[in-house]
């Protein structure tokens, strides 16, 4: 069974940059979208679920992707 490669989403580094470090804006939107939403914000994002996965997910892609050029 051949996989499509061109509808998989390209993988992302959980690693912390030194330039941006803890200010990271992957991790500052996660601290927000904890704090409006009751979640603790040791959770992981993979540990959601139901309607606050889904969420996430709509805030992340929202705010998250790169622009086209």
């Amino acid at each position: 069974m051949t996989e499509n490669k061109s509808k998989e989403q390209p993988v992302l580094s959980n690693e912390i940059s030194d330039e941006t470090g803890q200010y990271d804006v992957r991790f500052l939107l996660w601290r927000k979208f904890c704090n409006e939403n009751g979640v603790p914000v040791e959770t992981l994002p993979g540990e959601l679920k139901g309607e606050i996965k889904q969420k996430w997910e709509s805030l992340k892609e929202e705010r998250l992707r790169k622009p086209e050029k």
